[in-house]
């Protein structure tokens, strides 16, 4: 093998960067030649490839988003954008791909594997919703922005005496709703994965403050619903004045952690020393600690099951 290319595809996560730069080192570290996929599978399908040096990822490690940009891209999901996009690898003469990104991603490495191209997935998310790994690159520093920005909402909601809804992301996946709330003492915790009855969660704030509690703190993971529409009902039926943050794409952004960094480097680099061992369709991950790899097509077929014992912790200390 004498040439590879790497790209980001779907939503953005902090760690990216310090991931493009560990394939492009590593690579040229083993005497391979590295180029560069802009915008992810559309990029590739048009073409949008440079060859990367050493200094093309100087400086990057400690930004957030992706040097190499992303892009959805529906042609991709078609037999024709795949053969495509392998045409054009072979045009620049590039022998194998790493793909940095989450399921959709994977799902597009994935079709690239079954013809032919060998593939290997780093899991890119804020999500954390990825089988085979406990953590994806940009999950810690999503996870500090949304405790940073629940910490600022609690000074207030102490000040003003009142129930607050936080809306964070997630996708279909409460991690960062669970391990934030925990994180920041939330009174309730509402995720995709545990069907949580809005009486309950009523009788809960009523019993607070009937005791004297004069605030409360509620995190909404998107896949449940609208933070909105859950606030509106929670003061329709308690009569406690609420107010609503959704915190959006200020999730996605910003000075990646040291964990992510680490975490980012350790994955990219394990995909590229696995290309040159000559294996494809595998994803990398970290267990226990521990580097591991697993058939990509084994891991979209799984859901990642949630840590129950967090979760019935967090409800316990929430008392």
């Amino acid at each position: 093998m004498k040439r590879i290319g790497v790209l980001t595809s779907g939503g953005d996560s902090p760690g990216m960067n310090a991931a493009i730069r560990a394939v492009v080192r590593k690579a040229i570290y083993h005497n391979l030649e590295v180029y560069g996929i802009y915008y992810g599978y559309q990029g590739l399908i048009n073409g949008d490839i440079e060859k990367m040096e050493i200094g093309s990822v100087g400086d990057i490690i400690h930004r957030g988003g992706t040097k190499l940009y992303t892009a959805r891209c529906e042609e991709f999901k078609t037999k024709e954008g795949q053969l495509k996009g392998i045409e054009q690898l072979n045009k620049f003469g590039i022998e194998a791909l790493v793909v940095i990104g989450g399921d959709g991603s994977f799902r597009g490495a994935e079709k690239l594997t079954e013809h032919g191209f060998p593939t290997i997935g780093v899991p890119g998310t804020i999500d954390n919703d990825i089988p085979g790994t406990d953590f994806t690159i940009g999950f810690d520093t999503a996870l500090n922005t949304v405790i940073d920005a629940v910490d600022k909402i609690r000074d207030t909601a102490t000040s003003h005496e009142r129930t607050y809804v936080i809306e964070v992301m997630g996708r279909d996946a409460g991690d960062l709703a669970l391990w934030a709330g925990l994180a920041d003492g939330a009174e309730t915790i509402m995720i995709p994965e545990v069907n949580e009855d809005m009486e309950e969660i009523i009788k809960r704030l009523k019993r607070g403050h009937d005791r004297g509690k004069k605030h409360s703190i509620i995190l909404v993971a998107e896949g449940v619903g609208s933070g909105v529409e859950i606030g509106q009902q929670i003061q329709d039926k308690t009569d406690l004045e609420t107010r609503v943050t959704v915190l959006g794409h200020i999730q996605r952004g910003g000075t990646p952690t040291a964990a992510d960094r680490v975490l980012a480097s350790r994955l990219a680099a394990k995909a590229v020393e696995l290309l040159l061992v000559g294996e494809k369709g595998q994803m990398v991950g970290i267990e226990n600690n521990k580097l591991v790899y697993h058939p990509i097509n084994q891991a979209l077929k799984k859901k990642k099951s949630l840590d129950q014992e967090m979760y019935q912790l967090s409800k316990e200390l929430s008392i």
